[in-house]
């Protein structure tokens, strides 16, 4: 019989007992064997009858076709009928589920750091466990047995006391246990290394077979369409009177549909279906494992067990447990078989074995429990752990739903669900930003969430996908970098920067300033995969080791740093790099139709003005803030200012976010059909903020231009010299102080940059980062895109009423939405919160009012002017009434931060220079 203890000994080249050290036992033809299957009594394998046949034929067109038959593809064909969409046809080139979602372990937990994925781990729970039983009758094999987080340190419980802070907001019930506490619940476990414990006494498990087969009776019963052993063989795609590409047709082997819509749902064979259609999928095949073992007597109706700082799961499997986890050195699958169904790699135990060594230290009864089988099957992983979903950026019609990281049956409901009502309604109903496909790209089209130099570079999708499942249960610390994948994009004051102490952030591939260390350079190192596959570590790793120290809940060590950057922004002037910024034209015919269209505030004004505007969808939400400068003609080979016929405009818009406009601004003015043009200029510009009181002194001196208020007024721009370059000067500020920004052509930024610091020198200047302007910008109450403003966030419920053209005639995108709120009244708002106690705040806080749960906190930083604790979160009355300003000044206010609560005043203004005098240079 195989052991536990046995693997982990085998592995391990250790001292150990001669019994154990024979050569690889469970890999080997000479040693004791374990059977390789999943543990579930029922697969869908079974039920085949061997034919290779189609179950029936395709029909000649259909509205939507789903291509996999997994999780997603199920779920997704389900949600779509319910929508509404009945000629919707599944096809699935073996049985359901044959691919990665046959061997999943299928575990549900309620509770991430992200209250959108909160939200759509409660609606797969809810239609495992209530919808699919009640509309089918059938059980979907959703087993509710609970969750235990185990903490074996303080920063580990901090992380849970912050998710069950959220888990009050929606409703998750959910405890922190004592050592002793956690003994009495679960008497098996070890609880001698024990901090403490989170129990989710509703998380629980799904059974693959049972709930896509009930997905697709449901999906069926409303008129879908479930066809099995019909393999995709191409995808047929069209240009339009516009050149935009489309879809429309499926090619199988067993017919042709024609269909305006593909949704890619083929796990991790996604990549071979988008090249079918010229569509790029950045996503990596690795071998992912567990094991199952013998009965355990007192084991039953225990919850499932995940030890994140052992790196393993430990999932209640009837009389027996499932052990798996995620190591520093997982297998890639290089070349991707497309005849896998139902497919396992044998498993390598020198690869497995750290996570027998975590499951044996926490219940030490598994040392002499059997293993019955194993299980190693190929799922895919993405260079950020988010899934891919969304319309591709090269073809119209070719959805994504892949790309999981493992956890497609647990957020398969509600991505599902978002995925369907995307198709159907052009946008998802939450934030699914960060999981949206198009931020990603071909070497010719821009995305929302990676740019093109970075998802066709093999090296960079290897590296980001590897540190991604190798940190997969590390606590997620609110200003974590990643390692992998750095140095892909710099900007042109980047080697200045990093000589005066710049610790930088990665945001889109950009290396953009974060912070400035008064040791010395911290530069970014190649990626050493944490010494895996035989790659050294770094030793003395200075940026590793700054960050490190950032791994806190608590204010980090460079707490006071980040404050004198702050202060002196403040008090004299800084000097921000923000070269990182998307900066975009748009220019031709049309460009005023379309601008008038695309942005929320009136945006067409004489040559020579600068507008804060929104973007909205078709539902009111906000897709971006941006600011929006109407430009004259100029150069072909300037571009600074570019040659155009017709009308233009310059935007500039935050770094991490470029890519998403990009593509909301390119699809609306397909959709429109505007006679216009979008050029990208983001690399052929730098752009730097000087922000404070000394600002126009210092910029006296370099700028060949009046900076006086009355010749160059706030939100206005111009182009002028600085130390002999031709410069872009816009008067703006991110942070609340007066300044202007210059946009300067690439190789003048340096030249700039120091003629500036030069002339500033005896002012006080100083060099600060992004950490700076979180804080300063929350400070003034700047919204930041897509932490307090969000696609699902509208300008009425944010405080931005003031960026709608609702006085004037002009319509604009998702107008009629948002007067329709108008008229109906607005039911959640933003609202500032200041704490008296010096307490960080990171966002995902409960907000409390008058002993009531009324939201959570979307932003918070700390405001070195104000001296206190700032946090912005959306609110909402319990009773379901109308959130007024009255009704926020009436209430009491807490906001609980790892289950303490604070004391909270709530602002109806910026409780920071509220008459907005300092931006206007009035001191």
């Amino acid at each position: 019989m195989s052991y536990v203890s046995c693997a982990l000994r085998v592995a391990t080249p250790r001292h150990l007992p001669t019994p154990w050290r024979s050569p690889r036992p469970f890999s080997s033809a000479t040693g004791p064997t374990a059977k390789k299957s999943v543990p579930y009594q029922k697969t869908l394998k079974e039920e085949g009858s061997g034919s290779k046949e189609p179950s029936q034929p395709p029909p000649p067109s259909a509205e939507v076709v789903v291509v996999g038959g997994g999780s997603l593809g199920c779920q997704t064909t389900y949600h779509l009928a319910k929508q509404g969409v009945t000629n919707v046809v599944l096809l699935e080139r073996d049985r359901l589920t044959s691919g990665t979602t046959w061997h999943t372990a299928g575990l549900l937990w309620q509770l991430r750091p992200s209250d959108v994925e909160v939200e759509l781990l409660a609606h797969t729970r809810d239609v495992v466990s209530r919808e699919l039983p009640a509309e089918t009758g059938l059980h979907t094999g959703w087993v509710e047995n609970g969750g235990l987080f185990i903490a074996s340190n303080k920063q580990r419980l901090d992380e849970y006391k912050r998710l069950m802070s959220l888990g009050k907001v929606y409703g998750v019930e959910s405890y922190v246990l004592t050592p002793s506490q956690t003994k009495d619940l679960y008497p098996l476990m070890n609880i001698d290394d024990l901090y403490g414990t989170l129990y989710v006494p509703k998380d629980g498990t799904m059974d693959p077979a049972g709930t896509c087969s009930t997905l697709a009776r449901a999906a069926t019963a409303r008129g879908a369409t479930v066809i099995e052993n019909c393999p995709v063989t191409g995808i047929q795609v069209r240009a339009d009177d516009f050149g935009v590409k489309r879809v429309y047709a499926v090619e199988t082997a067993h017919g042709t549909i024609q269909t305006p819509c593909v949704v890619n749902c083929a796990g991790v064979w996604a990549r071979a279906l988008g090249r079918l259609a010229g569509v790029h999928v950045p996503l990596v095949g690795m071998h992912h494992a567990y094991v199952v073992t013998e009965r355990i007597e007192g084991i039953q109706n225990m919850p499932n067990v995940r030890d994140h700082d052992a790196s393993v799961y430990l999932r209640l499997q009837g009389d027996a447990l499932s052990v798996g986890g995620y190591e520093s050195n997982p297998i890639f699958w290089e070349e991707v078989s497309e005849k896998f169904a139902f497919g396992l790699f044998d498993l390598d135990w020198d690869v497995f074995m750290q996570h027998i060594e975590g499951a044996i230290n926490r219940v030490p009864v598994l040392e002499k429990t059997g293993i019955k089988s194993t299980v190693c099957g190929p799922e895919s992983f993405t260079a950020d752990h988010k899934p891919l979903m969304g319309e591709a950026p090269e073809v119209r019609g070719f959805f994504l739903g892949c790309g999981f990281n493992s956890a497609g049956m647990m957020l398969g409901g509600g991505c599902g669900r978002e995925l369907a009502h995307w198709i159907i309604h052009g946008r998802p109903e939450k934030d699914m930003y960060g999981y949206d496909i198009r931020q990603m790209t071909t070497l010719s089209l821009p995305s929302r969430r990676f740019h093109h130099s970075l998802t066709d570079n093999n090296r960079w999708i290897r590296e980001r996908s590897h540190e991604s499942y190798a940190k997969n249960y590390s606590v997620v610390f609110p200003h974590d970098e990643p390692l992998a994948g750095r140095n892909m994009r710099k900007d042109p004051l980047h080697e200045e920067l990093l000589r005066q102490g710049c610790v930088f952030q990665e945001r889109h591939g950009w290396e953009r300033p974060g912070w400035f260390s008064p040791r010395g350079a911290a530069p970014v190192l190649d990626y050493d995969y944490y010494g895996a596959y035989g790659q050294k570590r770094h030793g003395d790793y200075t940026y590793n080791r700054l960050l490190g120290d950032e791994y806190t809940f608590d204010f980090p060590p460079h707490h006071d740093i980040i404050k004198n950057e702050c202060l002196t922004c403040r008090n004299a002037l800084a000097l921000f790099d923000m070269s990182y910024f998307g900066k975009f034209y748009l220019v031709g015919p049309e460009a005023t139709k379309a601008a008038n269209w695309l942005f929320s505030a009136d945006v067409s004004k004489a040559p020579g003005s600068t507008v804060y505007t929104c973007m909205l969808n078709k539902q009111g939400g906000v897709e971006s803030d941006l600011t929006v400068s109407r430009i004259s003609p100029g150069d072909p080979s300037c571009p600074l200012a570019p040659a155009f016929q017709g009308d233009g405009y310059y935007l500039a818009i935050g770094g991490a976010v470029a890519q998403h406009n990009w593509s909301h601004i390119t699809a609306v003015l397909q959709d429109m059909k505007f006679q216009c043009k979008l050029l990208d200029c983001s690399e052929e510009l730098g752009m730097m903020s000087i922000q404070g009181p000394l600002s126009r002194v210092v910029l006296q001196e370099v700028l060949d231009t009046d900076l006086s208020n009355e010749a160059f007024p706030f939100s206005t721009h111009k182009l002028t010299t600085a130390a002999g370059c031709k410069v872009r000067a816009m008067r703006l500020s991110f942070v609340g102080e007066m300044g202007w920004e210059l946009h300067v052509p690439r190789a003048d930024c340096v030249k700039v940059y120091r003629a500036v610091m030069q002339a500033g020198a005896r002012h006080g200047i100083a060099n600060a980062g992004y950490r700076a302007i979180d804080s300063l910008s929350i400070e003034k109450g700047y919204r930041h895109w897509h932490a307090d403003l969000r696609p699902d966030d509208t300008p009425l419920e944010a405080g931005l009423a003031f960026t709608c053209k609702l006085k004037s005639s002009i319509p604009f995108l998702g107008r009629e939405a948002v007067e329709a709120q108008k008229a109906k009244g607005i039911f959640r708002r933003l609202i500032c919160f200041t704490t008296e106690e010096k307490v960080p705040m990171f966002g995902l806080e409960a907000v409390w009012r008058d002993g009531k749960v009324v939201g959570h906190i979307r932003r918070a930083d700390f405001g070195f002017a104000i001296d206190k604790t700032i946090a912005y979160g959306y609110i909402h009355d319990p009773m379901g009434g109308p959130v007024s300003l009255d009704f926020v000044k009436s209430g009491s206010y807490e906001l609980e931060r790892m289950g303490v609560t604070y004391p909270a005043q709530a602002h109806t203004k910026s409780p920071f220079d509220p008459d907005n005098k300092r931006v206007k240079g009035f001191y």
